[in-house]
């Protein structure tokens, strides 16, 4: 039908065009057709286990006999755990399991534990060691402090897990409930568990850091002992690899071997003790007593210098250079002490 065209806004004749054509109807989806690609159905465990996981109160106490929240979450899911092995949560926490899961609410089971009131760890400073134990079991990063110095605990960052307990050596922790009679989700906010979640998942990403920056440092280190020793390297070491039959020995065979690291850092010392000596003594700082010294101290002198030779440990000179006695003669002074000139 021919229509005039007007001005902007007079959709007059539009109008009754359109009340003359009937409305299409949208046709319905033929039964057995695929759903339609822009509607997610939430049937996968994956989304299941999150949904899980936001219902559960983030202590990461393990009572639930899983490495925290999450892999219990999961495990909930899969079909694997019951959902009733969650003691911080209570019994809010099974019910709010139970809806998601449309399950009936059942008891907590007594094998994970009790309902009870939060506690707080608290360290006693005075029996405390700094083994930093502790820390290292703490899930949340809610204690403070540093090896061999005193500990403490960060009150309003502790999730009551009871974690920190068992490792200390010297039992100078308690748990001290702190919410009166309010137990399970009554003693715990939404908003704590966001928090304990935030830090749990922080400190897992800085200890996965921590270990991945480790395990590139021994690389390095491994590498370092595979590669091929410089020039100046060998010439310091050719008198006591031609003498011990170490000296076929390969290179990352020699570098985890413990005894032959030990000999290795040993020798290195000495080999730096040998060159301060040179520098003091050309600078006329050499030390000093060495002619008299006692039988108990040249007693010492010798019991080392036996471990030394035990252990394969040379000096780079010979025993008549060290003024030392032969293997099998008794330990003795030096010979300057029986010269009546001395």
């Amino acid at each position: 039908m021919p229509m005039a065209i007007r001005e902007i806004g007079d959709n007059a004749t539009f109008d009754a065009s359109a009340a003359r054509t009937p409305m299409r109807q949208r046709p319905s989806r033929p039964a057995g057709s695929p759903a339609r690609p822009d509607v997610v159905t939430v049937t996968d465990s994956k989304t299941l286990a999150d949904r899980l996981e936001d219902l559960l109160p983030q202590t990461q106490c393990t009572k639930c006999g899983y490495d925290g929240c999450r892999p219990y979450a999961e495990a909930v899911a899969a079909g694997a755990a019951n959902y009733n092995q969650c003691p911080p949560g209570g019994a809010e926490g099974v019910a709010r399991l139970a809806r998601v899961l449309g399950k009936p609410v059942i008891p907590i089971n007594p094998v994970n534990g009790v309902e009870r009131a939060r506690p707080v760890a608290f360290i006693d400073e005075q029996l405390c060691i700094g083994c930093t134990l502790c820390m290292q079991a703490c899930p949340v990063d809610a204690i403070v402090g540093a090896p061999k110095q005193m500990h403490t605990i960060v009150k309003d960052l502790c999730t009551g897990c009871d974690l920190c307990v068992a490792p200390c050596p010297v039992d100078c922790i308690a748990m001290i409930p702190v919410t009166g009679d309010a137990t399970g989700w009554d003693a715990w906010t939404q908003q704590q568990a966001d928090a304990a979640r935030l830090r749990h998942d922080r400190r897992a990403a800085r200890l996965a850091r921590e270990r991945d920056a480790a395990e590139a440092r021994a690389a390095a280190r491994r590498h370092a002992a595979a590669s091929p020793p410089q020039a100046a390297a060998k010439d310091e070491t050719a008198s006591a690899a031609a003498a011990t039959t170490s000296a076929a020995t390969p290179a990352t065979a020699a570098a985890d071997d413990p005894e032959a690291k030990k000999r290795a850092i040993i020798q290195a010392a000495l080999e730096r003790a040998r060159q301060k000596k040179a520098e003091l003594a050309v600078r006329g700082e050499g030390p000093r007593n060495t002619e008299n010294v006692s039988a108990d101290v040249q007693a010492q002198i010798d019991a080392a210098e036996a471990r030394r030779r035990r252990i394969g440990i040379d000096d780079g000179q010979p025993d008549e250079a060290r003024g030392e006695p032969s293997s099998d003669a008794p330990p003795r002074n030096d010979d300057n002490n029986n010269d009546p000139s001395s």
